[in-house]
């Protein structure tokens, strides 16, 4: 049996029932291409790239960017970059791994409905004002990457974080004076979720 494929059964017998056995060292790739479907449909497209740089690390690059104003002059707008240096329990690029990134970005949201509570964070102002402002922050996260093929490959991953939030408050969602400048907001909670379809080279 491969190397990779005995790894994942010494240390994660059980899940070998979705199919990690068919893992080769030949499977694992050096440079991959992916964008993650989660994002891609709330209309975010995204784009990221990931490289071998040991046979048990890589450096995972992704980024995200939703432009549009939606109906009723709904806004989510929003440019995020996440950085990520990812541990594989056994090769690089397969199976299980642990992930460490920070995250970056602008927004410009507001106008959504009557909002709620989310993690001890209060979204219900998002009804009547808007927010315009920069995020930076950090997390750590586990995920697993199912090699399909030689070229294909798809991987989930769930992440928790913090991010420090820096913004101004304005009346309305298209214009509007400024009613507060330089709010400052503390996040803990998610900071990243995805399913990512990959070519690899």
């Amino acid at each position: 049996m491969d190397r990779p494929a005995t790894c994942l059964k010494r240390v994660f017998l059980p899940i070998l029932l979705f199919g990690t056995a068919s893992l080769s060292p030949a499977s694992t790739q050096e440079i991959g291409i992916k964008t993650n479907l989660l994002y891609d449909a709330t209309l975010s497209p995204s784009l990221g790239v990931e490289i071998k740089t040991a046979p048990h690390w890589s450096f995972d690059l992704s980024a995200s960017y939703n432009p549009w104003t939606l109906s009723h002059g709904k806004k989510w707008k929003h440019v995020l970059v996440q950085p990520e240096a990812r541990y594989w329990f056994c090769e690089a690029t397969g199976g299980h791994f642990l992930a460490a990134h920070l995250l970056g970005g602008v927004f410009n949201f507001g106008h959504w409905g009557h909002g709620a509570k989310f993690l001890n964070n209060d979204l219900r102002p998002l009804a009547d004002h808007r927010y315009q402002g920069w995020f930076a922050g950090a997390g750590i996260g586990y995920g697993y990457s199912w090699l399909l093929s030689k070229h294909w490959s798809i991987e989930a991953e769930i992440a928790v974080g913090w991010a420090y939030t820096r913004y101004d408050v304005f009346e309305c969602t298209g214009c509007g004076r400024k009613t507060e400048s330089d709010k400052v907001h503390n996040y803990v909670g998610p900071t990243k979720a995805a399913v990512n379809i990959i070519y690899v080279f």
